[in-house]
């Protein structure tokens, strides 16, 4: 496996790891041209939805060797899932990358109650999708991600100590705002790309609340799609300007975030926000 990963994705090897929930995860670890740990070490960036995003985001690791704008070096860890489970990795992010207690907006079911409707999804993968959102568990995940996965990077591919980032889009945004939210000192930046606040009572403006003015040190950046706020889909509409009142919260208190609205729609902006989250959170 690891071989014919090489083969697809220059400086990437792939491993499958089991979490102390027992859950399977498939990850795709990507180190920077001509990477020597034993000379320097790199801090690593965890990227979210690897089964879909690993092939946008980790060609973008030459940007370390761009003249014109380089990217600090990084090692790019991607997290998916394995086996079968794979094929159904819309559903399980759903019960991954969602915060617990998180509501589950009209719009949303709506929507996917209308791919049920056009015949782009079966009622079972329907109520199945819908399920993982009724018991979400972003609190394992982010256990996960920090105590099971990281100290097996930090092993056997000499990650840095410290300077880590975290970077996830729609459901994995959200997630990235919940990790940012836990005051956790582990990751350096967050990125947020279209973050998944589909819903105005989200647990994202709940423990924003509870913190009061004492806003996290940790670096954060949101971005948002042009078409998401200006097209007729109501559910992105929603999340698009639940993103920006979340930002202008933020900016109020003076938190230390930027963001930028990506000339994109949701499906399109994956590549164009990772790319923002670098060009300005991870710069030299």
């Amino acid at each position: 496996m690891s071989t014919m990963w090489q083969g697809c994705l220059a400086h990437t090897d792939y491993f499958e790891m089991r979490s102390g929930g027992g859950h399977d995860y498939g990850i795709w670890v990507t180190t920077p041209p001509g990477y020597d740990p034993a000379v320097s070490q790199a801090p690593v960036v965890y990227v979210l939805d690897g089964n879909w995003a690993v092939g946008l985001t980790a060609p973008l690791i030459v940007t370390q060797l761009d003249p014109m704008q380089s990217i600090r070096p990084y090692i790019q860890v991607s997290v998916g899932y394995a086996g079968k489970e794979a094929e159904h990795w819309e559903r399980l992010r759903n019960r991954d990358l969602v915060p617990p207690g998180e509501p589950i907006a009209k719009e949303y079911v709506d929507a996917v109650e209308m791919s049920v409707e056009r015949g782009t999804t079966t009622r079972d993968q329907a109520d199945a999708y819908l399920a993982e959102l009724s018991d979400s568990r972003g609190d394992m995940f982010l256990d996960f991600l920090t105590d099971d996965l990281h100290p097996r990077i930090a092993r056997d591919w000499g990650a840095a100590p410290s300077g880590h980032g975290l970077f996830g889009y729609s459901y994995g945004g959200l997630f990235s705002l919940y990790a940012w939210l836990t005051r956790s000192t582990f990751f350096e930046s967050v990125g947020a790309g279209s973050p998944g606040i589909v819903d105005a009572s989200s647990q994202v403006f709940a423990r924003l609340r509870a913190m009061g003015d004492a806003l996290p040190a940790t670096r954060l950046h949101v971005t948002f799609n042009e078409r998401e706020l200006l097209g007729d889909i109501a559910v992105y509409q929603n999340l698009a300007k639940n993103a920006a009142t979340f930002l202008h919260c933020l900016i109020a208190r003076g938190g230390p975030v930027t963001s930028a609205l990506m000339h994109e729609t949701h499906v399109t902006g994956l590549q164009a926000s990772f790319l923002s989250y670098l060009r300005t959170c991870r710069a030299q």
